[in-house]
């Protein structure tokens, strides 16, 4: 049987769970959330998109023809991304050239190791990454201001849609996978929870 997102999510539903609840995410929506920890979050996760548009680039190298115009379309999203991330930080005079933190840097790390693997990992870990986002940023419910336009931004309709077709290709490439690389899918997978985890702890633990 080859495995699926579906699967994964399924199977690991206690991992995954920990990639998308936290007490990050909840203090944004009461409103409780420290200026230090969101300011912290907010420049980390700039640095990491930048990488993540770098992982981007290379999963469109390796893609299939039929993946290349979901694909395209994400990556003029992530230069729109990376032009908001500046705004913010210039509302709230965030020097957006520190350096990674350790967290940050093993996140970048791993995406950067994903370019050895076949199409099917990447697809796969890619997916994970922006559904993390999806559904952790949109369980909450309503987030009181000013972090709605957070929430809005990667809980809305549109991006909940093109993480579905990020899904589908990615169990495309699953299903004629060897099973090595099915194994390695599975990995990644569990690797990129781990790091979410470890990504809002990092924010949150920020004083």
């Amino acid at each position: 049987m080859s495995i699926n997102c579906q699967y994964l999510l399924q199977t690991h539903a206690p991992a995954w769970a920990q990639a998308t609840v936290h007490p990050f995410l909840e203090g944004c929506k009461a409103g409780t959330i420290e200026p230090a920890q969101f300011n912290t979050w907010l420049v980390q996760d700039y640095l990491f998109v930048k990488d993540f548009t770098r992982m981007a680039g290379r999963l469109l190298a390796a893609a299939p023809d039929a993946h290349m115009d979901t694909l395209l379309g994400g990556l003029g999203a992530l230069k729109d991304e990376l032009l908001w991330f500046q705004d913010k930080a210039a509302e709230r005079t965030l020097d957006l050239s520190q350096p990674r933190q350790r967290t940050c840097q093993q996140y970048c790390e791993f995406m950067t190791s994903l370019v050895t693997t076949a199409y099917p990992v990447q697809a796969m870990a890619f997916w994970a990454i922006e559904y993390a986002y999806n559904l952790g940023w949109q369980q909450p419910g309503p987030m009181a201001d000013p972090y709605t336009e957070f929430a809005d931004r990667w809980g809305n309709p549109g991006f909940s849609d093109y993480v579905d077709l990020l899904a589908r290709q990615a169990d495309a490439a699953l299903e004629t996978a060897s099973a090595d690389v099915q194994s390695q899918a599975e990995a990644a997978f569990l690797r990129v929870a781990d790091l979410e985890q470890s990504f809002w702890q990092m924010a949150f633990n920020a004083s």
